[in-house]
């Protein structure tokens, strides 16, 4: 058994994407976000995307980054995925090894992981070193059975989707950074500023602009529903958020919802979403749209000596 830990490169986009999501159809990586993540990651982020080589195939992959744009800094994250046939064999241990020494060598001193709610998967964590937080869940709704029906527009709301935002984001921006910093969890993203935005968010190859939904409100983004997608059949709400000030009128409710009615008139089978344990808001809104909790995961970090 040979086993090689190198950097990515294109033509393992493919087998990249396998890897992080085989075993788990929860979660979407499209190969082409894998290349477009590697090619346009800031430099300050110092992200790399290592790869698990076994006997001459791509079995594993490990994706680190620097929290560059975090006001607390010395952060950084780091997960590791195997395919479910090659695990126990010592690959994710080396990929999280290299993938922290990476990061030790650009200043971090607290490395963050979201770790499957598994026992083998728990176990790895623990053994590393790693220390268990919160917890987040994931959920499913079959796009081919009934829907709710979409609620009606409110006085003064419209409908629209990102594409019709193309020629200036910058609203769409605004309303993402207001949300993003209420979002639970340890880290922020207080520091990005529009044009890494635009890159990092906005220029995604699976942002779906036709799915994504936007509320506005007297001309203005008042809420939206932003999706990745497969372009095919697999859809994931990748952010929903309301503008503060307009929280409390069912505006994320009344996005998501038209949304996910145009996805299934689209052809989409399955959609899927995650929201932390304590998003009481957001689980509400899913459940009432019928998502089925269909796995969990836990958020780990281990200070770095």
């Amino acid at each position: 058994m040979t086993l090689m830990i190198r950097d990515f490169r294109p033509a393992d986009a493919e087998a990249a994407s396998a890897a992080y999501s085989a075993g788990r159809p929860h979660l979407l990586m499209t190969p082409d976000a894998v290349r477009w993540t590697v090619a346009n990651a800031a430099p300050d982020q110092h992200y790399r995307l290592l790869v698990a080589e076994l006997d001459g195939r791509v079995v594993g992959t490990a994706r680190c980054t620097v929290h560059a744009d975090s006001s607390t800094k010395g952060q950084g994250s780091a997960n590791a995925s195997v395919l479910p046939g090659y695990r126990g064999r010592g690959v994710g241990g080396a990929l999280l090894t290299a993938a922290e020494q990476h990061l030790a060598a650009h200043g971090v001193s607290r490395v963050h992981a979201w770790v499957d709610d598994e026992p083998e998967a728990r176990t790895f964590a623990a053994h590393r070193g790693y220390l268990a937080g919160r917890s987040a869940h994931f959920a499913h709704l079959d796009l081919t059975a009934a829907l709710r029906p979409v609620p009606e527009l409110p006085p003064g709301v419209e409908l629209r989707t990102a594409a019709d935002f193309l020629d200036d984001p910058h609203p769409i921006y605004l309303l993402d950074i207001e949300g993003t910093g209420d979002e639970p969890g340890e880290l922020d993203s207080a520091d990005q500023g529009y044009q890494e935005w635009l890159t990092a968010i906005w220029g995604r190859p699976d942002l779906d602009r036709d799915l994504t939904t936007v509320a506005v409100l007297d001309g203005r983004p008042a809420a939206f529903a932003a999706v990745h997608s497969d372009g095919a059949r697999r859809y994931w709400s990748a952010f929903t958020t309301t503008g503060a000030e307009y929280r409390g009128r069912g505006l994320a409710k009344l996005a998501k919802t038209h949304s996910l009615h145009r996805a299934r008139a689209a052809g989409f089978t399955d959609a899927y979403t995650s929201n932390d344990a304590t998003n009481a808001p957001m689980l509400a809104i899913n459940a009432w749209l019928g998502y089925e909790r269909c796995a969990s995961e836990w958020k780990y970090t281990r200070e770095l000596s």
